[in-house]
């Protein structure tokens, strides 16, 4: 299974992002031209190598009509029209507008649909950080078109790299203030974290904005899902090289790679009884499995004063958790469970429907880690036996001389 794995200990931002996936292309400089081929108004790509703290990389340079976003026009939405000190108004783009420069650019219809979601994110973000509707949010016209540029580039590096899985690190997102058009600002700013709700972040000892809502929005439409980096074998590492020099190098590191076996992260939810007998176990089990759970089994253990208990252990996937929680303290009589994190390592299996005389019988095959394990559905063997009075041995015969 291919997956990307994204090192964002430096927070991340789009041009970061887009850098460090352009790395792991087999010609960076082809698809540079592909991106100037968009023909973005205004927009040009330029591909730059970046030394930080002694690590080579590469900087995508994006600017509109000859100029290079500055910070202040990165990411920030303003309410209407702005008028500088000689009254003199300046073009700011509305999501309307966005969505009309997007719908124009010839894009794979799923980079279109995507780059229109992680602008959705940000237009959302901003409104509600500032109070009003995203009808009324608009963007300076340099910041547009760059982000424009940079979500438009990842979504395109997206594609063509295709990842089975897209994991990323917890998210440095720096510490301190961060000026903008609406004045001195907390890191990370209001868009920022809003978009990283639920996400794991950490300030780090870094003074500066690390991660931008760009950046957080790319992060959060394409991650399959946060944590540390799996167990996989590297075929190509990419370093996005960052404006500011720190005295950490300032990247995003994208690695590229394959993980031979399927690994889950499952819950196990546990709970002690001493006082529900065998039937209303067996009840709750079938409830359980019914709620979503992976796994149910029980363990006789001794409880306190030496009362006879027994163990009722649940593995779930997390969209399941909160579910079998409610069903644990609804259908058993504990007054507390227990919660671990772990990793499941599982063979890649497949069903294969096999028709025989005696009716269809599904074959679960099981591979990996060196193993290959095949075994016959035991509702389908059992079915069989009954109908024809033999043994699942028996049967299990028939069908393999078939």
């Amino acid at each position: 299974m291919n997956v990307l794995y994204l090192d964002c200990s430096m927070g991340a931002a789009g041009d970061m992002l887009a850098a460090s996936l352009l790395e792991l292309m087999p010609n960076p400089d082809e698809f540079i031209d592909k991106l100037n081929a968009l023909s973005i108004p205004g927009v040009k790509f330029t591909k730059e190598k970046s030394i930080r703290c002694g690590i080579t990389g590469t900087h995508i340079a994006v600017t509109v009509n000859e100029t290079e976003e500055s910070e202040e026009m990165y990411g920030h939405m303003h309410r209407h029209e702005h008028h500088n000190h000689e009254g003199e108004t300046h073009h700011h783009s509305s999501m309307h507008e966005i969505g009309h420069i997007i719908s124009k650019l010839d894009l794979p219809e799923k980079v279109r649909e995507d780059a229109s979601a992680v602008y959705r994110l940000i237009a959302e973000a901003e409104s509600h950080a500032h109070g009003v509707p995203v009808s009324e949010i608009h963007f300076h016209e340099v910041g547009t078109m760059d982000a424009i540029a940079d979500i438009c580039a990842v979504c395109m590096l997206m594609n063509a790299l295709a990842p089975n899985e897209v994991i990323v690190s917890p998210v440095h997102v720096g510490k301190g203030n961060v000026k903008c058009a609406h004045g001195i600002l907390p890191v990370p700013a209001p868009a920022t974290a809003y978009i990283l709700k639920d996400i794991p972040i950490y300030s780090g000892e870094i003074d500066g904005e690390l991660c931008t809502p760009t950046g957080a929005a790319l992060l959060r439409h394409f991650a399959t899902r946060f944590g540390n980096m799996p167990v996989m074998k590297t075929h190509k590492i990419g370093y996005g090289m960052g404006k500011k020099d720190f005295e950490i190098a300032n990247c995003v590191r994208a690695l590229f790679g394959e993980t031979q076996d399927k690994t889950d992260i499952v819950s196990e939810l546990s709970c002690n009884v001493d006082d529900m007998t065998a039937e209303a176990i067996s009840f709750a089990v079938e409830r359980l499995f019914e709620g979503g759970a992976k796994e149910v089994y029980t363990v006789a253990i001794g409880m306190k004063k030496s009362r006879p208990g027994t163990l009722i252990r649940v593995m779930c996937k997390a969209q399941d958790k909160e579910n079998i929680i409610r069903l644990l303290f609804k259908y058993t009589t504990t007054i507390g469970v227990r919660e671990a994190v772990t990793s499941r390592y599982v063979l890649k299996r497949s069903v294969k429907t096999l028709h025989t005389p005696y009716g269809d019988v599904r074959r679960k095959t099981s591979c990996g880690y060196g193993v290959t394990r095949t075994k016959y559905e035991y509702d389908d063997l059992a079915r069989i036996a009954r109908e024809k009075n033999l043994s699942i041995e028996e049967v299990c015969k028939l069908i393999e001389s078939f």
